[in-house]
């Protein structure tokens, strides 16, 4: 009876024995989980990726409209409308960087005076610029460039008669088909066209201004439609070229410009400096001034570029756009109706052209 009775108590000893200590590592569980639960939490930080690639596509809409009733001072009922497209891409790593922007402008106009569609603004300019970081703001650089049009430009000057030769019958007005006979075509797609590589340096003093010097730039002229060859002083083809063994052209040759090489190649020096000022985020500044020597071809007459473009941001979808475009080539003629006697084939002269619009613009870029 002894041994059963100590036996048993033994068996109740042990059992609580191990209940103490199941109790004793649940507390310790909960401890250790309280703990855990208290200390602050360590969040892995991911380095964002970097951004090498910077764009911007703006876009703008410009739209005119002039209506005249009895108006005593006179004047005609006008119509116009222009479009701008603005694009850059613009990659830059370590030392180093290239930029790449094309510019689109075409616009027209309707005036009653005139019934026909004449073309206001027609512009193609793309320019690609690679640049490698020699030392501090310079660069080591390669730029290539493109300028055109889109389509036909004419000039209409006023019919002298019919567009079958009559007279105009007294109280009738000019038609559409009478000054389509009678324009005179000043340019077209790629006539002209000009394209080039300039291999030199580029250096940045300013975030704003850069100038660069192409001492050894390459390129060609295109003129593509033959009548528009003898205006930009293209040269002869080597079977009408008197100096190479050739025969002379006659007159219905010289006029059609058949007798004129499509392309000419020009290599010299290029000198670029580009302005963009951004005032605040309403107000943009841009200006370029392009100065090139033919080596080849009278290289102390200088073939000048300005192009100027203010930008005045007046809403969020409304902007006030002044531009000014200043040329001088001395192998472009130009005829001018005032000395049309004494310059039948034209002169050099300074090209100038200003616009001052307002309308639609909507811009994407690049999240900062």
């Amino acid at each position: 009876m002894k041994k059963v009775f100590f036996a048993f108590f033994a068996a109740a000893f042990c059992l609580s024995a191990q209940a103490q200590d199941l109790t004793d590592a649940q507390k310790a569980a909960a401890d250790a989980a309280v703990t855990i639960g208290n200390a602050p939490q360590v969040t892995e930080t991911i380095a964002p990726k970097p951004k090498y690639w910077t764009n911007s596509l703006s876009t703008k809409l410009d739209f005119g409209q002039t209506a005249l009733a009895n108006w005593a001072a006179g004047g005609y009922n006008t119509y116009s409308l222009k479009a701008f497209i603005d694009a850059n891409a613009n990659y830059a790593k370590d030392n180093i960087s290239w930029t790449n922007r094309l510019q689109l402008d075409y616009g027209f106009l309707y005036s009653a005076d005139k019934p026909v569609l004449q073309k206001s603004d027609d512009r193609i300019y793309l320019e690609s610029k690679f640049g490698y970081k020699a030392v501090d703001k310079l660069f080591i650089s390669a730029e290539y460039n493109f300028k055109s049009q889109f389509s036909n430009t004419f000039n209409y000057p006023t019919p002298s008669s019919k567009w079958d030769g009559n007279p105009l019958p007294e109280g009738e007005d000019y038609t559409t088909r009478d000054w389509r006979h009678f324009r005179e075509l000043k340019s077209g797609f790629l006539s002209p066209a000009y394209t080039n590589l300039a291999l030199g340096i580029d250096y940045k003093p300013l975030k704003w201004l850069s100038i660069n010097f192409a001492p050894v730039t390459g390129g060609f002229v295109i003129v593509n439609t033959p009548e528009l060859r003898n205006s930009y002083k293209m040269k002869l083809k080597r079977e009408y070229d008197v100096d190479k063994g050739g025969v002379a052209p006659d007159e219905d040759l010289l006029k059609s410009g058949n007798c004129y090489k499509s392309a000419k190649f020009e290599f010299g020096a290029q000198l670029k400096v580009d302005f963009a000022v951004n005032v605040n985020d309403n107000f943009k500044y841009t200006s370029q001034i392009l100065l090139f020597s033919d080596y080849l071809d009278h290289p102390e007459n200088i073939r000048v570029n300005w192009d100027n473009r203010i930008e005045w941001k007046l809403a969020r979808f409304f902007s006030l756009m002044f531009t000014t475009n200043l040329i001088y080539d001395d192998k472009v003629m130009i005829k001018n109706d005032k000395d049309i006697e004494k310059y039948p084939n034209g002169k050099q002269r300074v090209q100038f052209k200003e616009s001052l619009s307002f309308g639609f613009v909507y811009t994407i870029a690049t999240k900062k």
